[in-house]
């Protein structure tokens, strides 16, 4: 198996009569503390972090402290280098939820000046503003589709519609056409509200087309990061000037403005389904205000550095990600209000741990850095994540990859893998040589209505232009049946996010060691190969994200 591993993980072309001595091979010793990663390790991290006595790793609690002071501590007796600020392991992150205020109104005049008075909570919900405690908005209204701009796949509800100064309403979706991984980015809050706001626009008002249905209940609030300026960092729900509203309009409210306009709504959305971008003034107008209430935390992401040993490439960096943190106590099940995230996601920061402990066995480092990135607040809306992308504590344009592990979900044995997000760029060849070496075989996503490539922190490093993966079982079975998601189908109800998802759970560690194998040996490949990790030519995401990037190398 060792000349395997060297032909599959070379950097450049294979030659002739080449040896374990070149630069690009791979060493015995690699390979050596591959095979030392014990599932007992393993399952003594998840022990630890899904313990009662750290109350489901809540951020700004006691408990995320100890998960902290634990990930250091490992660090530590690994050798691994802070690389965080100040030289420290930490980043600070500080997170803010806001709360809707009292009293929101929103007053609808039609074009024949016919007023009506919304309801809050009945026809209307608003997002609390993260930045402002008070905001007014007076404007028209606008329908402008799905509320998506990508002209580069043929789509464009914006196109020939002048929304400056208005509020759009828009419909939850994207069109048939768009893969899955696209139609989860164009639907993504962010991505809405930032198209609007490029187009001048000052609400968004994201309609239901279920009369029946109720507008969400937002009292519990909303998460963002706030930068040492005391502005918004990020946040999935943040909207920017010019934007000032962003909320829900009730099915009901809908129908009405779209009957007033003797507009099809029924026709509308099936355009849409296709791919025929529908708008239309809908010749009314919102006067609307509300308040905001925050609350401020304080939390971190962990950050440990392995120096790259190539002296031009060791100040580039592969990022391994994990989130750190969990959602805490919360409502009884079975008697049980500790939500301990023993999967979701103990798991991957044991996976993390497990690939510092390869590393501190080697003899020489890799060419590139690598950061082993333990993340806060994914369960608030991937912030950590975003924080770090945005402002990572290495230069941005430094980092040529991440490779996250959120909740591999170690029920059964790893047969095959399901590389999220690594076709869309030059990583599925690293993700190719590490999968075959394994004897693991590559799939496609069994679930793509879960939307998983958004979900999880992966997207974050995406959204700034970064390369970036996240392994996920595949469906192949010992028994021939390959029917794994069917078996996780079951599981998941019973597991996530509750608090039955204790180390007591179901669990298998040696697919667990096969995880940590197969994300290390990918992120080392990245790590030794002299080319630098590059997004597919005409890509969706390279054209969106990464152009962006290009231009600030």
């Amino acid at each position: 198996m060792k000349n395997t591993l060297i032909l599959l993980l070379l950097g450049g072309t294979l030659a002739a009569g080449c040896t374990a001595s070149q630069p690009n091979s791979i060493s015995d010793k690699v390979e050596s503390s591959l095979e030392k990663v014990e599932p007992g390790d393993i399952k003594a991290h998840i022990a630890y972090l899904a313990d009662d006595k750290l109350k489901g790793r809540l951020p700004g609690t006691e408990g995320y402290q100890m998960a902290v002071d634990y990930v250091i501590d490992q660090y530590k007796a690994m050798g691994i280098a802070p690389g965080g600020e100040n030289g420290t392991y930490l980043q600070l992150v500080r997170l803010r939820k806001a709360f809707p205020g009292q009293g929101a109104t929103m007053l609808l005049t039609t074009g024949t000046s016919q007023q009506k008075q919304l309801t809050q909570g009945t026809d209307f919900a608003v997002y609390p503003n993260l930045e402002k405690k008070q905001v007014s908005v007076e404007a028209p209204l606008v329908f402008a589709g799905y509320g998506i701009s990508a002209p580069e796949l043929g789509f464009d509800d914006y196109a020939g519609l002048d929304v400056k100064g208005k509020i759009v309403v828009i419909l939850r979706g994207a069109p048939e056409s768009f893969p899955s991984t696209v139609a989860s980015s164009s639907m993504d809050a962010q991505s809405i509200l930032n198209t609007a706001a490029e187009h001048g626009a000052v609400g968004v008002l994201v309609a239901q087309t279920d009369p029946k249905a109720n507008v969400p209940n937002l009292q519990r609030g909303v998460n963002g990061v706030m930068g040492p300026d005391g502005k918004v960092a990020v946040s999935r729900t943040h909207f920017s000037d010019p934007v000032k509203l962003y909320g829900v309009l009730s099915g009901s409210e809908l129908q009405n403005l779209f009957q007033a306009n003797k507009l099809d709504l029924a026709g509308t959305i099936t355009s849409l389904q296709k791919g025929k971008p529908v708008s239309a003034d809908l010749n009314a107008v919102v006067d609307a205000s509300y308040t905001s209430t925050y609350e401020d935390i304080e939390s971190y992401n962990v950050i440990g550095k392995i120096p790259g040993a190539d002296p031009e490439l060791k100040d580039e960096y592969v990022v391994h990600s994990a989130h750190l943190d969990h959602v805490g106590i919360g409502r009884p099940v079975d008697g049980d209000s500790i939500y301990n995230g023993a999967h979701d996601n103990a798991s991957g920061v044991a996976s993390l741990l497990e690939i510092g402990k390869i590393y501190s066995r080697l003899n020489k480092n890799p060419k590139r850095s690598v950061l082993l990135v333990m993340l806060t607040a994914e369960e608030m809306g991937l912030l950590g994540s975003a924080y770090f992308a945005k402002n990572p504590t290495v230069p941005k344009e430094s980092i040529v990859a991440d490779i996250n592990t959120d909740m591999p979900t170690i029920i059964a044995p790893l047969l095959a893998v399901v590389p999220l997000g690594a076709p869309h760029s030059s990583l599925m060849t690293q993700v190719r040589e590490a999968a075959d070496y394994l004897d693991l075989e590559i799939e496609e996503d069994p679930e793509p209505e879960q939307n998983r490539f958004v979900r999880s922190d992966q997207y974050s490093f995406v959204a700034q232009g970064i390369p970036a993966l996240h392994i996920k079982y595949g469906n192949k079975t010992a028994d021939g049946k390959n029917n794994l998601s069917e078996t996780v189908q079951e599981w998941r109800p019973k597991y996530y996010h509750k608090p039955q998802d204790d180390i007591n759970g179901v669990f298998d560690f040696e697919a667990g060691k096969k995880y940590v194998q197969l994300n290390f040996l990918i992120g080392y490949k990245v790590a030794q190969n002299t080319e630098r990790p590059t997004w597919n030519e005409g890509d969706y995401f390279g054209e969106r994200f990464g152009k962006a990037e290009s231009s600030a190398r």
